[in-house]
């Protein structure tokens, strides 16, 4: 199953929907990253939906098909990790994949639409500090396993959050120090 996720993961919407419907390879157009943010600067508003859509199938699908076998919740995070894994290091693109950020989206929306509520409402709190979504993102994305905890998850879950967590920030560790430097800067 969680090789199945992984290539699962492998399937970038970005990189499909430039390659097939632009002719173009997105990873030397714009910031070079299949996200939809880069599919939406480099082909407008519908290819970014299309891949912020897409790319947050496929996590929502891995957490259903979790959810519909029955597993536990720390199993639901540990398939979505997978999955995140394969987007950001893809097999079938050299290991050089999205951040990952759609897909996690997907996946906690489908893991429990109330965590996600609490999530989006921290990131909000985050969006209004930083002036940033990337920044707000990453913030919320940190603070999951703390809202894991306040939701009264048990251990194993709290712990698989923390990988999700992990490789979320991991993916968007270079726009991090970007905001770093920004910061400084100004």
């Amino acid at each position: 199953m969680l090789i199945g996720a992984y290539l699962l993961g492998n399937i970038l919407t970005g990189y499909v929907l430039a390659k097939f419907f632009y002719n173009k390879d997105i990873h030397q157009e714009g910031s070079g990253n299949v996200g939809a943010r880069n599919a939406g600067r480099l082909f407008g508003k519908k290819a970014f939906v299309i891949t912020f859509l897409g790319d947050a199938l496929k996590g929502a699908c891995a957490v259903l098909f979790a959810k519909w076998l029955g597993l536990a919740f720390d199993w639901q995070l540990l398939i979505l990790f997978t999955v995140i894994v394969g987007h950001v290091f893809p097999l079938v693109l050299h290991f050089k994949g999205g951040k990952g950020m759609s897909t996690y989206i997907g996946g906690m929306l489908t893991f429990q639409p109330l965590l996600f509520s609490a999530f989006a409402g921290v990131f909000i709190i985050f969006y209004f500090i930083f002036k940033s979504f990337t920044s707000a993102g990453m913030a919320a994305v940190a603070v999951l396993p703390i809202i894991l905890i306040i939701f009264s998850f048990e251990l194993p879950v709290i712990i698989n959050a923390c990988l999700l967590s992990a490789i979320v920030i991991f993916a968007h560790r270079h726009n991090i120090i970007e905001k770093i430097i920004e910061r400084k800067i100004s």
